[in-house]
C-alpha cells in the first residue's frame, strides 16, 4: 500500500481547503431548523461554495466504479441514514437529527469534514448519540502521531461506541485525501491496537465514524447511495480531516465555529504533544 506523504506546499493547500470545507458547516448551521428542507440546505451550501469562497463541491457528479454520478453539492443524512444521503424534498421536523458532510475543493486540493445538527428539540436518544460519536471521532483523533498505527484510532473508537451500547458501521470508513478525493490508507473505526499501518508526519486523512444506536448492519437505497441502518435505529457521525504531525496531530478542517475537543479527551490531549489547533 502507498500513503502519501505530504510536502508542505501540499499541506499548506490541503489547511485552505480543510478551513472553507469548515466554513460551508458555519454558514449553515443557522438555516438548518424545522421547516427547511434538506434540498435548500445543499442548494445554500452550494452558493456559498461558488459565490463566496471560489470553491467546488467534491461530491457533485462524483462517480466511484459502480455507482452512478452523485447529484448534489453535499451529503444530508437524516435519523435512520447513516450516509450519503441525497438532498431532495425532505422537510426537517423537530427532533430530527441530520449530518451533514461537506467536501470542497479549492486549488486542487480536497477539504472533508461533517458534523451532526440536532433540529428543535432532539429526543435525550439523539443527543447522546450525537455526543458518544463526537467522542470517540476525537478519542481516535487523539491516537494521531508518528509510530501509532491506524488500528490504534479503530480500537479506540470502537471501545467507546460499544461501551456506551452502540454499533459501529463497518462498510465504510475514513480515507486518506489530498489532491485525491479518497486515497489510500482506509481508516477503519474498529480494530486492534498495534495493527494495521504506521502512521508517519505527511500523512492525511480522515476520521469519520458511523455510529448506530442499535444494530450495525445496513442497508443501501434504491437510488445506489443512501444508506440507511437495516433496523431503522438512529445513527450519527463526525468527520475532521487531519495531519499527522511530528508530534502528534493537527486538525485541518477548523473554523471559527468548529466545535470544541470533547472533555473526555481533554486529558489525552494535555498528556501529549498533540496540537488541537
Amino acid at each position: 500500500m502507498s500513503i502519501s506523504i505530504k510536502t508542505p506546499d501540499e499541506i499548506e493547500g490541503m489547511r485552505l481547503a480543510g478551513r472553507l470545507g469548515a466554513e460551508v458547516l458555519d454558514y449553515i448551521t443557522p438555516f438548518v431548523k424545522p421547516g427547511v428542507t434538506t434540498g435548500e440546505l445543499d442548494r445554500l451550501c452550494h452558493e456559498y461554495m461558488s459565490n463566496v469562497q471560489g470553491s467546488t463541491p467534491a461530491p457533485l457528479n462524483y462517480a466511484p466504479p459502480g455507482y452512478t454520478p452523485y447529484p448534489k453539492a453535499v451529503c444530508t443524512s437524516v435519523n435512520d441514514v447513516i450516509c450519503h444521503g441525497i438532498p431532495g424534498d425532505k422537510v426537517l421536523k423537530s427532533g430530527d437529527a441530520v449530518n451533514i458532510d461537506v467536501t470542497v475543493i479549492k486549488d486542487g486540493f480536497h477539504g472533508d469534514n461533517s458534523r451532526m445538527f440536532l433540529v428543535g428539540e432532539p429526543s435525550i436518544l439523539a443527543r447522546r448519540l450525537a455526543e458518544v460519536t463526537y467522542e470517540c471521532m476525537w478519542l481516535g483523533i487523539a491516537k494521531v502521531r508518528p509510530g501509532a498505527h491506524l488500528g490504534d484510532i479503530g480500537h479506540a473508537i470502537q471501545q467507546h461506541a460499544e461501551k456506551n451500547g452502540y454499533s459501529v458501521v463497518r462498510e465504510f470508513c475514513g480515507h486518506g485525501i489530498g489532491r485525491v478525493f479518497h486515497e489510500e490508507p482506509q481508516v477503519l473505526h474498529y480494530g486492534r491496537p498495534g495493527t494495521l499501518e504506521k502512521l508517519e508526519a505527511g500523512m492525511i486523512f480522515t476520521i469519520e465514524p458511523m455510529i448506530n444506536a442499535g444494530r450495525r448492519e445496513i442497508k443501501e437505497m434504491p437510488d445506489g447511495w443512501t444508506i440507511k441502518t437495516k433496523d431503522r435505529s438512529l445513527s450519527a457521525q463526525w468527520e475532521h480531516t487531519v495531519l499527522v504531525t511530528e508530534t502528534g496531530f493537527e486538525i485541518l478542517t477548523q473554523s471559527a465555529g468548529t466545535p470544541p475537543p470533547p472533555a473526555i479527551v481533554l486529558p489525552l490531549l494535555e498528556s501529549s504533544a498533540a496540537v488541537a489547533a
